[in-house]
């Protein structure tokens, strides 16, 4: 017989770090920490505009069954992220703005989920971000016992509770816990290399120059000529 549990305390980075790394863009971070933490591109805002960095709450769920979702917001803290995974495929729309209600007011940050959501209106004029797999008005049961704050995998990458969730208008990346600090100093090197490039690009340079490209694009055939005759 599988275990299900509810897991009350989980350990957390630094809020500060946590707090750079949401600011400083999915994609910045991404690139940043070698490429890694992506949870692919099914997993979308259904908002626009909203960055967001927090401690994963994860939850493990029976497909179309919302049950361990209301058991999971007793144990959010503020500065949290709800991380949402389901045993099987699911369609099922299993979130709503009653449940953000109760997140937003235990100051939870947003909901990453690989179900449906519905009332996305709602969500939005709230101002409580999510980024999903599907949006549906399909409904739930609460019937199925999972898990809380346990191991799960999204997109092919394994969410530990209290990992870092970064979260913007290009996706989730997930920052292991234990990395966060290393992740945000290795993210302000890539801003500020960021910063000089853009203002040699703003200054007139040509990338193809300063990256070296030019020559790579001899090395690799490719001809420059005036014309083609």
């Amino acid at each position: 017989m599988n275990r299900h549990v509810i897991v009350r305390e989980i350990d957390r980075a630094d809020q500060a770090v946590i707090d750079e790394l949401g600011q400083a863009g999915v994609a910045t971070v991404h690139e940043a920490i070698g490429r890694v933490g992506y949870v692919g591109p099914h997993i979308r805002p259904i908002q626009q505009g909203t960055k967001i960095g927090g401690s994963a709450v994860t939850v493990l769920s029976h497909p179309g069954d919302n049950i361990m979702i209301h058991a999971a917001v007793e144990v959010c803290r503020p500065g949290d992220v709800l991380v949402v995974v389901n045993t099987a495929p699911s369609t099922h729309g299993m979130f709503g703005d009653l449940i953000a209600t109760s997140l937003l007011a235990r100051g939870v940050r947003g909901l990453v989920m690989d179900a449906g959501v519905r009332d996305t209106m709602d969500l939005r004029a709230m101002g409580f971000p999510v980024w999903t797999q599907h949006v549906s008005c399909q409904g739930t049961v609460k019937n199925t016992p999972g898990s809380v704050n346990v191991p799960v995998v999204l997109g092919g990458i394994t969410v530990q509770p209290g990992d870092v969730i970064c979260a913007d208008d290009d996706g989730v990346v997930v920052v292991e816990r234990a990395d966060a600090a290393w992740a945000l100093e290795k993210t302000n090197e890539r801003l500020s290399k960021e910063a000089a490039t853009r203002a040699r690009l703003h200054a007139g340079e040509l990338g193809l120059d300063f990256y070296g490209l030019r020559d790579k694009l001899v090395d690799m055939g490719v001809e420059y000529v005036d014309r083609l005759d």
